[in-house]
């Protein structure tokens, strides 16, 4: 036995050897992988269908403040229907658009998820938000009136007068099925029934200057054109001319123009909104949710604003110079919940009437 205690011996030796290599190699490792895998978690997938030169202050801010990088995928059509297809497996951790109608179709599609969030709770008023937490305005667009501003001599007026018959042949709107206007539709119903909404479409159909077409920055150059005295339009446009960011023909168009923030009697002025959601499958869904609370910080809402020519969804954020000289925003308080529930009753009360035709 004796002569195996050397051979024993050397073979423990060995054994022990490579415990120790094998011990080091797993805590040189650890260093390495521990790192990688909290890196993975630092970023965030934005699937959006707002153009990408639109969303990337917000992105870019979000990253330099946080860290957490942003990675986007512009989505022009069909986002509710990608994600879906995806399923479990989708890298999306946010889905950005514009248009209440299209935040409740993500919603109807079954891709998002219910967030509570004191922070976004606190900084978006109750109709601008989900009341599961499915979905967040994070800017708003109003629906004005814009006015020959040398022959109309108004200071208020109200989305009612306009089937008012003193306006015949003196309105311009973009198609009445555009979804601009056919939230608006739908306001009108929530706000008075189906019976009067269809009575008001007719009015406003005779009051037309020309067939309803085009687009909002049109029925402003139709009203410097002569061919109509008020025009219905979204404030973001107004934006975009008078910044001249639409050119210099389109400054002259937002320039000539005088400007309106109609009500509902008895109510605010009607606006849609972009907004986000966090995606059903959303593999980081912290990060998701500080995307979107960081989105309505009061120093973010301003940059998005400015940078959009939108008005800020927070109420105490700043607002582009250009959009502050229309005036202060009474924003109507019926729920986009409800306005969205009604928008296809909207679109077959616009068709029965023929409002395009």
């Amino acid at each position: 036995m004796a002569e195996f205690r050397p051979l024993c011996r050397a073979l423990s030796r060995r054994l022990f050897s490579r415990s120790l290599l094998a011990g080091g190699a797993l805590l040189l490792a650890s260093p390495v992988v521990a790192p990688h895998a909290a890196l993975a978690q630092q970023v965030v997938n934005v699937y959006t269908t707002r153009e990408p030169g639109l969303a990337a202050p917000l992105f870019e801010a979000f990253t330099k403040a946080t860290g957490i990088e942003v990675k986007s995928v512009y989505i022009k059509d069909g986002l509710a229907e990608r994600v879906k297809a995806e399923g479990a497996s989708s890298p999306a951790d946010v889905l950005m658009t514009v248009d209440v109608g299209n935040l409740l179709d993500v919603v109807d599609a079954g891709v998002t998820q219910p967030v509570t969030s004191p922070a976004l709770s606190a900084a978006i008023p109750a109709n601008l938000r989900d009341p599961d937490g499915n979905w967040f305005a994070l800017s708003l667009r109003a629906r004005l009136i814009y006015t020959a501003k040398d022959v109309v001599k108004l200071s208020a007026i109200t989305y009612e007068d306009l089937a008012d018959p003193k306006w015949k042949g003196k309105i311009c709107i973009r198609s009445g099925q555009h979804p601009y206007n056919v939230g608006l539709v739908a306001a009108y119903i929530v706000h008075h029934g189906e019976a009067k909404t269809e009575e008001w479409l007719r009015g406003v159909k005779a009051n037309l200057a020309r067939k309803a077409a085009g687009g909002d920055r049109e029925g402003a150059r139709d009203i410097l054109g002569g061919i109509c005295d008020l025009a219905v339009g979204n404030s973001y446009y107004v934006g975009l001319m008078r910044s001249g960011k639409g050119g210099p023909d389109q400054k002259k168009w937002g320039d000539g123009i005088g400007v309106l923030l109609p009500t509902f009697e008895g109510g605010g002025t009607h606006v849609n909104v972009s907004g986000a959601a966090v995606a059903k499958n959303a593999p980081h869904k912290d990060e998701a949710v500080k995307f979107l609370e960081f989105a309505v910080s009061p120093a973010m809402q301003a940059v998005y604003a400015q940078q959009n020519l939108e008005y800020p969804v927070l109420a105490t954020a700043t607002i582009d110079p250009v959009i502050a000289e229309l005036g202060p925003l009474k924003v109507d308080t019926i729920s986009l919940v409800d306005i969205a529930k009604n928008r296809k009753r909207a679109s077959e009360l616009i068709d029965k009437v023929g409002f395009d035709n």
